[in-house]
C-alpha cells in the first residue's frame, strides 16, 4: 500500500473527527441555550399561576388545529407544531366549558368525570391536586420480562408445594 494512500486515510480521519468535535460543541451550546429559555418561560408561567377548581368532561391527544382551543392561541403557535398532537382537557370551570393544555406528565393523573383542584397560567395546567380525595397514581405497564418472572416464582412455588406434599406421603 502505497504511503499516500495511508496519508490520505488518516487526513480525513482527522478532517471527520473535528468536524464531529464542532458539531458536539454546537449542540451543546444550542442546548443550553433552549434549557435556559425553558426554564425562564416556566418561572412566568409559575408566576401567573392561579389556584382553581373544575369538572373535568374529556381528555385526549389530539391535533393543535382540532383541540377547540382559541383561534389566537393557534395563530401564536409555530407552524411546524400546529399539526402535532398535544394533550387537551375539557373541563367545566364555573358554568363555561373550556379546552386546557397540559404537561404530559400532569395529563396521565387527571381523572375524568371527577373535580380536581389545579394550579392553572392562562390554559395551561401546571398542577393537579384531587378536591375531595388525593389522586389515584397512575399504573405503570409492566414489562415483558417483570411479567415472566412472575410466571416463574408461580410455577416455582407451585413445584415446590407438589415436592413437600409427596415428601409428607
Amino acid at each position: 500500500m502505497p504511503v499516500f494512500a495511508v496519508k490520505a486515510w488518516l487526513i480525513v480521519t482527522i478532517i471527520v473527527i473535528i468536524a464531529l468535535v464542532a458539531g458536539l460543541v454546537a449542540l451543546s451550546i444550542y442546548g443550553k441555550k433552549l434549557q435556559t429559555r425553558q426554564e425562564e418561560s416556566q418561572k412566568q408561567l409559575q408566576a401567573a399561576a392561579q389556584n382553581a377548581s373544575f369538572l373535568v368532561i374529556d381528555k385526549k391527544k389530539m391535533k393543535l388545529k382540532e383541540s377547540g382551543l382559541p383561534q389566537l392561541v393557534i395563530d401564536q403557535t409555530p407552524k411546524r407544531f400546529r399539526g402535532q398532537k398535544v394533550p387537551i382537557v375539557k373541563a367545566k370551570i364555573g358554568n363555561q366549558i373550556m379546552s386546557l393544555m397540559c404537561d404530559e406528565k400532569i395529563f396521565e393523573q387527571i381523572p375524568v368525570k371527577k373535580s380536581v383542584k389545579a394550579k392553572v397560567s392562562g390554559i395551561y395546567i401546571l398542577e393537579v391536586h384531587g378536591l375531595r380525595s388525593t389522586l389515584e397514581a397512575p399504573t405503570k405497564k409492566r414489562s415483558f420480562r417483570a411479567k415472566m418472572q412472575d410466571k416463574l416464582t408461580g410455577m416455582q412455588a407451585k413445584a415446590q408445594a407438589e415436592v413437600d406434599k409427596t415428601k409428607k406421603k
